[in-house]
């Protein structure tokens, strides 16, 4: 693909954009020759543009993202370059406010464009989050390794009696907080819970038993969570911490492991948990391989004799 036909393919895109996020250009999902380093998104004026790996065609779409921008209702062009480790994000038009959000769905959620790592914010887990709100009401939910709590948020507007939110990390879950605030959620029933998931079963089960159980992790970070071995630990002990009926939703994101790898994890150590559909990918992040892209997949309890330990 060339530049030419990058920004014909952005601004076609752009055409029907609101404040909404959007990704214009996925890149990632290599189904373009030459761009598999490159994405674009749209967040209301800002166009965010994000290197993955360096290319020698950087500045060139560079030069062509800019005036595109000049003549475009994007007041602001913010540039990541997330191969250079420590880099600084680059506001190469406008600037940003002390204070910017992304709209999906109508909610709010916090973001960090400055960061050259991730902005708080998944982009992809959209249908994920819509598929929670639209089965949480009156539900009780786990959300583990719930990062900055936008699976809370979209619980709660959809009715949740009750979040439970457990991550790692105090700083993704007072931005979680935040988070519930800029949507002027009632704090009551929501709580945040920094704990290392895997050391912390015995808290959690006294908590339970929960209607919606959540569990979408990185793939691999490093001293926390590595998918290919402890993903195991975490199914190994879901039955003391769902009822009769609990909904499961498994998220994956690692290229090197298909819907397989949780479906026979699930048949092997929680068998009561029936496999019931991958949730559909976004089209504008569509892949060569979707085996390879975002995997969301959901289960549902079948009737069975809840465990006494």
């Amino acid at each position: 693909m060339t530049t030419q036909q990058l920004i014909s393919h952005i601004e076609q895109n752009a055409a029907t954009v609101t404040e909404e996020f959007k990704r214009l250009f996925h890149g990632r999902g290599g189904l373009y020759e030459g761009l598999k380093h490159l994405t674009v998104d749209s967040i209301n004026t800002i166009l965010s543009v994000a290197f993955y790996f360096e290319e020698d065609n950087e500045d060139e779409i560079i030069k062509v993202l800019k005036e595109f921008v000049q003549n475009s209702r994007y007041e602001t062009l913010v540039v990541q370059r997330r191969y250079l480790k420590g880099a600084p994000s680059e506001v190469l038009i406008g600037e940003l406010l002390d204070e910017v959000y992304v709209i999906e769905n109508g909610m709010k959620l916090k973001l960090n464009l400055l960061s050259n790592r991730n902005s708080g914010y998944f982009a992809d887990m959209k249908n994920g989050r819509s598929f929670i709100r639209e089965n949480a009401k009156d539900k009780k939910v786990l959300n583990l390794f719930s990062y900055t709590c936008a699976f809370s948020v979209a619980a709660k507007l959809g009715g949740a009696k009750e979040v439970v939110n457990v991550d790692m990390s105090k700083g993704a879950l007072k931005t979680g907080m935040q988070n519930h605030s800029l949507n002027n959620l009632d704090p009551r029933g929501v709580s945040y819970l920094p704990y290392n998931i895997l050391k912390s079963f015995s808290s959690l089960k006294r908590k339970g038993p929960y209607d919606i159980i959540i569990i979408d992790p990185p793939s691999f970070q490093k001293g926390s969570f590595e998918a290919t071995k402890d993903y195991e630990k975490i199914i190994k002990k879901l039955p003391q911490l769902a009822h009769e009926d609990t909904m499961l939703l498994l998220c994956l994101n690692s290229p090197e492991l298909e819907s397989e790898f949780l479906i026979n994890l699930i048949k092997q150590w929680a068998p009561s948990f029936e496999f019931k559909q991958r949730l559909a990918n976004l089209k504008e992040f569509a892949s060569d391989n979707e085996e390879r892209s975002l995997k969301n997949l959901v289960f549902q309890r079948t009737k069975v004799a809840i465990p006494s330990s």
